[in-house]
């Protein structure tokens, strides 16, 4: 797994939820996100890599949006 290019996806697919003008839009965009994000910390945990506990963390505590 490329991880940067990981990364990259997500914080693209967060910045088009931002940016997204139908809630339709918007959610599609969140649920791209969080596969991603769910990717990236399994590949992490598979490696035993410390931050993806951090990284499981920060996806479930992040305030939701309406």
């Amino acid at each position: 797994m490329d991880i940067n290019k990981e990364y990259a996806a997500h914080q693209h697919a967060l910045m088009c939820a931002d940016n997204s003008v139908c809630n339709d839009d918007r959610r599609a965009h969140l649920a791209q996100a969080s596969s991603i994000a769910g990717r990236i910390g399994a590949f992490q945990r598979e490696l035993g890599a410390a931050a993806a506990c951090a990284w499981s963390m920060a996806q479930f505590s992040a305030p939701a949006r309406a």
